[in-house]
């Protein structure tokens, strides 16, 4: 049976909201004035948190929802936010009765732009109904569409990943060396992900090469990681036709279209015939 909340004068009712980062780490939250335990996880009393207003569409069209609290959770600070952690991560927003703990989930996406000002921030949430409006027809491109190592694409992940320790930070380039000095061009636009250290789960891509075969990375370093911290390293694909057949053996798996003509075929002028 459906409980109808808010049906009468004196209600035992409070909001609840749960993250689930790509990291692997889970947040709860509550509005109530005491901790709760839902679903195996503890929800902390956090009333400078507070969600606001859902809206619910009966069409196609995406629901709308934002968080908004100040940094005064322990669970959530401003190098977390800097770092990109919360990015992607999912998020339940729902009502629970604190007595009864019956609850009912009112809203579920993912964390889209996340802001901070002032020592508070404000999170905007993609509802799950944003992924009908993609195009489900692949646009053709000159170069592969498909993800390294993911569907599409076919290849082992765990052929082209491989576990280093961090040798030493150079905070001016934010790049990182790497004991047993992995190549460079092979891993960049690969990611890596650490293991442990100050930064344990969070995931990074490799943009470049530093000086003296350093890997220099997307998000801030961490300058407190200690030597031998331990990552998880994937090398990196440009996604051309060139390096998926001569670098990976892959062609049969290529997701592009090099060879099609593109729009800039209606402004070439006719050259004399060789």
């Amino acid at each position: 049976m459906t409980r109808h909340w808010f049906a009468d004068d004196l209600e035992t009712i409070a909001t609840f909201w749960c993250i689930l980062r790509r990291d692997g780490v889970t947040l709860g939250f509550t509005s109530h004035d005491a901790d709760l335990w839902l679903d195996g996880v503890l929800h902390r009393a956090s009333p400078g948190m507070v969600p606001s207003a859902i809206r619910k569409s009966a069409d196609f069209e995406a629901d709308s929802a934002e968080v908004r609290g100040s940094l005064t959770d322990e669970a959530i600070d401003s190098a977390d936010l800097a770092a990109g952690r919360f990015d992607g991560a999912r998020v339940r927003i729902g009502l629970v009765d604190w007595e009864t703990l019956e609850r009912q989930v009112l809203y579920a996406g993912t964390i889209g732009t996340v802001s901070e000002e002032d020592g508070a921030f404000s999170a905007e949430l993609v509802s799950r109904k944003a992924e009908l409006s993609r195009d489900a027809t692949p646009r053709t491109s000159p170069t592969c569409r498909a993800g390294f190592c993911a569907p599409g694409c076919n290849l082992n992940p765990q052929a082209f990943t491989r576990e280093v320790r961090l040798a030493g930070i150079d905070p001016a380039e934010n790049a990182a060396f790497f004991e047993d000095d992995p190549e460079v061009a092979p891993h960049v636009g690969g990611r890596l992900r650490w293991l442990d250290g100050p930064q344990a789960g969070a995931e990074t891509m490799v943009v470049g090469g530093g000086s003296n075969g350093a890997l220099v990375l997307d998000l801030p370093l961490d300058e407190a990681s200690p030597a031998g911290t331990r990552a998880l390293l994937r090398q990196g694909c440009d996604h051309t036709l060139e390096t998926c057949a001569t670098r990976f053996a892959n062609a049969v798996n290529f997701r592009g279209e090099p060879f099609l003509p593109g729009n800039d075929m209606l402004t070439r002028y006719p050259g004399p015939l060789q």
